[in-house]
């Protein structure tokens, strides 16, 4: 589980070109800005200086430390909004943690993300776990709608800190957690692919670590549970075609394109989540699981570079995207038409797809019977 606060501008910008030093200057100014807000707008100011350098960001910054630079800008903005609102509130002697979920935890946010997030406290001798949560909640809530007022949407699904669900004390988590191990039905493994993601953002980080140093010892020595998130993960497979380039959709709002999120980078993260957890790696960034896993399992170091690669190549094609889209006052989204594309962008889109393949080849073969 990494939480990386900080990024070295020379790690993302080069401050040998006259966009590099310029990017650098704007990153210096949103983090005044962030640091400086007081009050919503304050906040709302910091996010739209944030957007803005993003959207120029795109098309000058290489793609592992783009979307780490985004979420760390993400992570920053996050934080000062749950120091504002949870300022006046009134639940001091409470440990808790906020933590990120889903492309947040994973540091891997887009151009375009909504809220996945959750709560852990610490249980308390003078009173229940539903008594600390009725204190929580009101504040929870304050924070979701603070994000969605700073151009972070709430989640549809409800899968944010002001759900009772995912305001847990620490036993709780572990109870709802070993639930879904052993279970292992489709609502169950559709949760595990979420919070297995978890990330602390704020507050008593150590009750974060705890859980996760527990899921990683409790499903690393589940294999039954690892079989069944590998047979969840092969149901979806790379678009690619026999007598076409790529297999698209035949109906809809998006007829004609292929959903570079749910059936390209998915495939990636879906793969890297099963190995990082077989290996009983802390790491929540897709990356990050495929590297630990691949000295830890002995992978073929050529596949997992590709890999990445391919993973990373399928997140630059969706930011630009998304970048079109919001160029044309379009709303931002991951589906792409193979035939807007250049002839280098099809070439490498085909190329990290048959690479998406291939990962899901290699775990068939670790996972006999799946797939």
């Amino acid at each position: 589980m990494d939480d990386q606060t900080t990024l070295r501008t020379d790690a993302v910008f080069d401050p040998q070109t006259v966009a590099g030093r310029t990017l650098s200057r704007d990153l210096r100014r949103a983090h005044r800005s962030i640091r400086s807000a007081t009050d919503a707008a304050g906040l709302q100011l910091a996010t739209g200086e944030i957007q803005a350098l993003v959207h120029r960001a795109v098309h000058q910054v290489a793609p592992e430390p783009l979307t780490r630079f985004i979420s760390t800008l993400n992570d920053q903005l996050t934080r000062r909004v749950i120091e504002l609102t949870c300022a006046d509130t009134h639940v001091q002697g409470v440990r808790w943690c906020w933590i990120a979920l889903g492309s947040e935890g994973r540091q891997e946010q887009t151009l375009s993300s909504d809220q996945d997030n959750g709560i852990i406290f610490a249980g308390s001798g003078s009173g229940s776990a539903a008594a600390l949560r009725k204190r929580l909640l009101p504040m929870a809530l304050r924070m979701n709608e603070a994000l969605d007022a700073c151009g972070f949407p709430l989640c549809t699904g409800q899968i944010m800190a002001s759900n009772p669900q995912w305001c847990l004390d620490l036993h709780e988590w572990r109870q709802r957690f070993a639930s879904w191990i052993i279970e292992g039905d489709p609502q169950a493994l559709l949760n595990a692919s979420i919070f297995f993601d978890l990330r602390p953002l704020y507050g008593a980080v150590d009750l974060a670590r705890t859980l996760t140093d527990w899921l990683a010892d409790n499903a690393s020595d589940n294999p039954r549970f690892l079989f069944q998130m590998t047979e969840n993960a092969l149901r979806r497979k790379a678009p690619l075609g026999v007598i076409r380039d790529f297999i698209l959709e035949k109906e809809g709002k998006f007829a004609g394109s292929i959903d570079l999120k749910l059936h390209a980078a998915t495939l990636f993260v879906d793969a890297a989540r099963i190995y990082g957890l077989a290996c009983g790696a802390r790491a929540s960034n897709t990356a990050g699981r495929l590297r630990l896993a691949g000295a830890a399992l002995r992978l073929n170091q050529r596949d997992v570079h590709a890999w990445i690669g391919a993973f990373y190549f399928i997140q630059m094609l969706r930011m630009k995207n998304q970048q079109r889209c919001y160029e044309r006052g379009l709303a931002m989204h991951n589906h792409v038409y193979p035939n807007e594309l250049s002839a280098q962008e099809r070439r490498g889109l085909r190329s990290a797809l048959r690479q998406a393949r291939a990962l899901q080849k290699r775990l068939t073969l670790d996972y006999p019977g799946t797939g």
